[in-house]
């Protein structure tokens, strides 16, 4: 996904900034975290207060394999709903949710 369909996305934020990060793209509102696109998949960040909504839309949330133990580890980034890939105005409210719980982590 290039940097213009990524801020297309969430224009119902206002502006974004997207920064490279781990091979993938950091994409920012205000200075703070809200969604990663890595491994080719948007992810928006959750929280315990918004985890519950992507889970109850089908979101998956990203889990990787610890190198050493081959344990999970759960981060707190989910799939975005299929609705909302292609159209910013379904991303908006998801996209909300996203920033309120980077901004509730960034403190």
């Amino acid at each position: 996904m290039d940097n213009e369909r990524i801020a297309e996305l969430f224009a119902g934020l206002g502006p974004v900034s997207i920064r490279r990060m781990f091979g993938g793209k950091g994409i920012y509102c205000d200075g703070v975290i809200f969604a990663i696109f890595l491994f080719d998949e948007l992810m928006l960040k959750a929280d315990a207060e918004t985890a519950p909504a992507f889970e109850a839309a089908g979101c998956r949330q990203w889990v990787y394999a610890n190198r050493k133990t081959g344990k999970p580890v759960p981060m707190p980034y989910w799939s975005v709903p299929d609705e909302a890939l292609d159209d910013p105005d379904a991303m908006t409210p998801w996209a909300r949710k996203a920033l309120e719980a980077g901004r509730r982590a960034a403190k």
